[in-house]
């Protein structure tokens, strides 16, 4: 029986572990349980508020060429040559969490009153003792602490017509991103 069960803890936290990807290339849908993805607010003709929200795994330089492929894509579905980004940001957002240990449990239900405890020698501190009342700095005190950073990157374009204007560093041809960077885009995969 027990065999039994840590095989299939085992298959359950393999098929778990298959499912976390980076976010995809995909836009956020409301109501709709995503980890991010692409939105935009048209908010002149030709201006557009753009952005991408990447989960933990998704690295900072994926969601920033998201919202640059993203800001490609606009600009020629909107019949326009080229874009210029007007504003652009990068918000990491970092949460740390600690959890104690998942095998450290101090109660030991139907123990009563008895507990495990033990003494150990610490080299120069002599011998000590563990018990799970009192703690102590051999067991008794293990947390984990997972930190978890998610970006995600917002750019005002102003899209125009014609040839891009050289020498202007914040302006991009709309159907050279796209070529450029349609090799990196990762799609959501299709059931």
């Amino acid at each position: 029986m027990f065999v039994r069960s840590l095989a299939l803890s085992v298959v359950l936290a393999t098929s778990l572990a298959a499912c976390a990807t980076p976010t995809p290339y995909q836009p956020v849908v409301l109501g709709k349980a995503s980890l991010g993805g692409f939105s935009e607010q048209r908010v002149e003709a030709n201006r557009f508020r753009v952005s991408f929200n990447g989960n933990s795994l998704t690295s900072r330089e994926t969601v920033e060429g998201y919202l640059l492929f993203r800001a490609a894509e606009l600009t020629t579905q909107n019949g326009y040559d080229w874009f210029t980004i007007v504003e652009r940001e990068t918000d990491k957002k970092t949460r740390t969490y600690v959890d104690p240990d998942p095998f450290y449990r101090p109660w030991y239900g139907s123990y009563g009153l008895w507990r495990p405890s033990w003494r150990y020698y610490g080299g120069a501190f002599g011998w000590r003792g563990w018990d799970p009342f009192w703690g102590g700095a051999f067991l008794g005190d293990r947390v984990d602490v997972r930190t978890i950073e998610k970006y995600e990157a917002s750019a005002e374009i102003l899209m125009q017509k014609g040839v891009k204007p050289e020498g202007d560093a914040s302006a991009f041809d709309a159907r050279a991103v796209t070529e450029n960077l349609r090799p990196r885009i990762k799609y959501p995969e299709t059931k």
